[in-house]
């Protein structure tokens, strides 16, 4: 069973807006943080979209002004809106989770990425 299951990704010209969703399993527990990464090919991953600790949302300068984060805590969801969408944020997105157990160990769980690609 896929603890961080993705939808949202596909094809649009440059331009255009996709909606990204990520819903954790209830297999996950004390979630602390969930945010987006994103892979392009021959590229490391990078972070796109997180929140502070002080639940602000934070972006990585190349995607601010045109991506945001979003989330429903009570669902264990995050959501990634993008708009004004370049062919340059063509990659594989990925969904972060990590939870922090009471003894303090950490757990970092992944989603199974979702393509977004935008033709020019």
């Amino acid at each position: 069973q896929a603890q961080l299951v993705e939808s949202g990704g596909g094809l649009v010209q440059a331009g255009g807006s996709l909606r990204l969703s990520c819903a954790a399993s209830e297999t996950i527990f004390s979630i602390r943080s969930m945010d987006w990464y994103r892979q392009a090919p021959g590229k490391q991953r990078e972070l796109v979209a997180a929140f502070t600790s002080a639940g602000n949302p934070n972006y990585v300068d190349s995607v601010k002004g045109r991506f945001t984060i979003s989330r429903d805590s009570a669902k264990n969801t995050v959501y990634l809106q993008m708009n004004s969408l370049k062919p340059e944020d063509t990659a594989v997105y990925y969904c972060h989770a990590r939870s922090i157990m009471a003894w303090g160990t950490a757990y970092d769980y992944w989603g199974q990425g979702t393509q977004v690609t935008v033709s020019s």
